[in-house]
C-alpha cells in the first residue's frame, strides 16, 4: 500500500453547499430562502424568546420586594469551633482565617453561642451574642469587640 492509495471511505466526505451562487449550484435565485417574508429578508428573525408581540413573560411577572442596600453580611462563628484553640490563646480574625474556620478577611465576624467553650480565650470579634460573652466569661475568657 502506498500513500498515493488512501482516500477517505465512501461518503465521508460531503461537498459544502454553495447558496446564492447561480441556477447551476441548485440552491441559487432565492438561495433556500424560499419567496418573499420575514425570513428571507437580511437580519429577518427574531430572537428564540421574541412572543409575537404580546407583552413578553419578563415584563408581564410582577416585581417583589427590595435588596437592602445597607445589610451587613457577617461570617458566623460558633464558640464549639473555637473550643479547638489552646487556653489563654489570643483569637483575631486573622488567626481565625488562618485556621480555616472563616473564608474572608474583610467580612465582619460574630460569635455565636453554639456549643460550649472549655478554656480560657481572648476573642477579637466585630459582635457577640449576649450568651457566647457570657460562655466566654464563664470559661475565664475575654471578649473583645473591634469596630
Amino acid at each position: 500500500m502506498k500513500m498515493s492509495d488512501l482516500a477517505p471511505a465512501k461518503g465521508a466526505k460531503k461537498k459544502n453547499k454553495r447558496i446564492g451562487r447561480g441556477p447551476a449550484s441548485g440552491h441559487g435565485k432565492t438561495a433556500t430562502k424560499g419567496h418573499k417574508g420575514q425570513a428571507a429578508r437580511s437580519g429577518g428573525t427574531k430572537p428564540s424568546w421574541f412572543e409575537g408581540g404580546q407583552q413578553p413573560l419578563t415584563r408581564r411577572v410582577p416585581k417583589r420586594g427590595f435588596t437592602n442596600i445597607f445589610k451587613k453580611e457577617f461570617s458566623i462563628v460558633s464558640l464549639e469551633r473555637l473550643d479547638s484553640f489552646d487556653a489563654d490563646t489570643v483569637v483575631t480574625p486573622h488567626v481565625l482565617r488562618a485556621k480555616g474556620i472563616i473564608k474572608k478577611i474583610n467580612q465582619p465576624i460574630k460569635i455565636l453561642s453554639d456549643g460550649d467553650l472549655s478554656k480560657p480565650l481572648v476573642i477579637s470579634a466585630h459582635q457577640f451574642s449576649r450568651k457566647a460573652i457570657e460562655k466566654i466569661e464563664a470559661a475565664g475568657g475575654k471578649a473583645e469587640v473591634l469596630s
